[in-house]
């Protein structure tokens, strides 16, 4: 069996990111799990592929944790009836997951990726996915990161991070696409 379908990729949109102060104080791009739901009701609407993964954290004070009302996936991308949720305990979506397998069983290529946050399981995931051979479309307003503190203590606020860990990703990992372009492109 194989698919020239694109599959929708949703990594760890919980309802556990809206705890700004837990994760860096603010965020860029306020929007992404709106975007992210966008491009979900398309999908569902024209019946192609879609999977969800959520994150399941092993670090007893996120809100991430199994259990904590922040693991639950986001109001907005709720997965239906059928949909494939795989959960991990680390980055990648392809570590302890059958996400791979379930994608080559079902003759999958193409991914578009969306969640959270850019620079952590977005960036690892769609790594991976370039280095397993899958075509990988990275929606980057359908993706959010957070302020960080630089190794020596410095502020970094989450736009810049958001835009250098994209950077990192384009043209070696992921073609790095806007909402829209991917609209355009697929017709949808």
């Amino acid at each position: 069996m194989s698919s020239n379908l694109p599959v929708l990729l949703l990594v760890d949109i919980q309802e556990g990111f809206i705890d700004i102060d837990y994760w860096g104080g603010a965020r860029n791009n306020p929007d992404a799990e709106r975007e992210a739901g966008d491009l979900l009701a398309r999908w569902r609407a024209n019946e192609w592929p879609r999977v969800h993964v959520k994150h399941n954290s092993t670090n007893p004070a996120s809100p991430l944790v199994k259990g904590k009302s922040g693991n639950a996936i986001h109001h907005l991308v709720q997965p239906a009836q059928g949909e494939p949720l795989f959960e991990k305990e680390v980055n990648s979506a392809f570590i302890g997951t059958d996400l791979e397998k379930w994608l080559r069983s079902h003759g999958h290529q193409d991914l578009v990726v969306v969640g959270m946050t850019t620079d952590h399981c977005i960036s690892t995931t769609v790594r991976m996915a370039g280095n397993l051979g899958f075509n990988t479309l990275l929606v980057e307003d359908a993706t959010a990161t957070f302020d960080k503190k630089g190794v020596k203590g410095e502020h970094i606020p989450a736009q810049p991070v958001h835009d250098v860990s994209l950077a990192s990703l384009h043209g070696e990992f992921a073609e790095v696409i806007s909402k829209e372009d991917l609209l355009d492109r697929l017709g949808i």
